[in-house]
């Protein structure tokens, strides 16, 4: 499988080209993505580059191979930004957050113009949140009455790590993993819904952003993309 993931990535950094500034994603398959622009970097066939990293994981990766660094939060434009995603749907709608890096990755990819996502095929889904849950990344003070709310709107959620040794982001943050039975019938309702609260950080909907999607199998690697242009 991490072969696979190799192979996806390798396909998806084809897109770079020196120059320009790059997204970089978070988690098993992004990592593949950050060190072959690394090598490629190393060997002379890229240069001039520079990463966005999505996490604290990403930003000790991208600076060890090399990589000139742009602050997450900052309001330069990119020119892609490749991650991987939890889910995709035949839309190429994802769901992303499992690695716990939701928050800067979608503040990452909504300044990208090419936003590439690379999966094995393990990861395509006819419904989102029919194999993995909806990560809700909360406030610490607050993660109960947001575990309330998610309820309301159909879903199960459970704190990522347990109430004794929760999980916190690099933001200092919680998150909630949310199973819907059957998936997630209107993704659209309810990112609108989570937009709305307070104390709602980012949850890992990210929908009408994935421009191409890389998917690796036993069979090769086969690109996807979007038929409408991102809004």
């Amino acid at each position: 499988m991490d072969e696979l993931k190799r192979q996806a990535a390798q396909a998806a950094v084809g897109f770079v080209k020196s120059g320009q500034r790059i997204g970089l994603g978070t988690g098993s398959t992004a990592k593949h993505a950050v060190a072959a622009i690394a090598d490629r970097l190393g060997s002379g066939k890229l240069s001039g580059v520079s990463g966005c990293p999505t996490s604290d994981a990403t930003e000790q990766q991208a600076a060890a191979g090399g990589i000139p660094l742009l602050p997450w939060n900052g309001d330069h434009r990119l020119d892609v930004a490749i991650d991987g995603a939890d889910e995709v749907d035949p839309s190429l709608w994802l769901i992303k957050g499992l690695g716990g890096a939701l928050l800067r990755e979608k503040a990452v990819a909504v300044r990208a113009e090419t936003f590439i996502i690379v999966v094995d095929e393990s990861k395509l889904v006819e419904k989102l949140g029919t194999k993995a849950p909806l990560p809700v990344e909360v406030t610490r003070a607050h993660w109960r009455a947001e575990a309330r709310f998610l309820e309301t709107l159909g879903g199960a959620p459970a704190l990522r790590g347990g109430e004794q040794a929760p999980f916190v982001t690099d933001n200092g943050n919680l998150i909630l993993d949310v199973r819907f039975a059957g998936g997630i019938d209107d993704p659209r309702a309810v990112a609108e819904a989570l937009d709305s609260r307070t104390h709602v950080k980012a949850h890992g909907l990210f929908l009408e952003m994935a421009d191409v999607v890389f998917v690796a199998s036993a069979r090769g690697v086969r690109r996807m993309e979007k038929k409408e242009p991102r809004r």
